[in-house]
């Protein structure tokens, strides 16, 4: 596969020294903005995903009717921690 190059960046001398300042031991400034862009693509794809999972649950409330409240959550996942906590007890035994 071919490689392909960025646009050049400009920046601040300040953010360069900064950026210089953190780097690793055999680490290049490339190797640490791409590390960059890539933990930034991945996030930016989690956060779309995970509104798009939101506004699929909305619209299926809107649908049902059925909405549930933080508290009701809050038991769910309360419930679920004990029954985790308790297979784990039981495991351990």
């Amino acid at each position: 596969m071919k490689t392909a190059s960025l646009p050049s960046l400009r920046v601040d001398p300040e953010l360069r020294a900064a950026a210089e300042s953190v780097l690793k031991e055999g680490e290049s400034l490339s190797s640490l903005i791409e590390d960059s862009l890539r933990r930034q693509i991945d996030y930016r794809k989690t956060q779309a995903e995970f509104i798009a999972r939101g506004l699929a649950g909305l619209a299926e409330a809107q649908r049902t009717g059925v909405f549930y409240t933080t508290d009701d959550i809050q038991k769910l996942m309360r419930k679920k921690l004990e029954k985790a906590k308790a297979r784990k007890s039981a495991q351990q035994k």
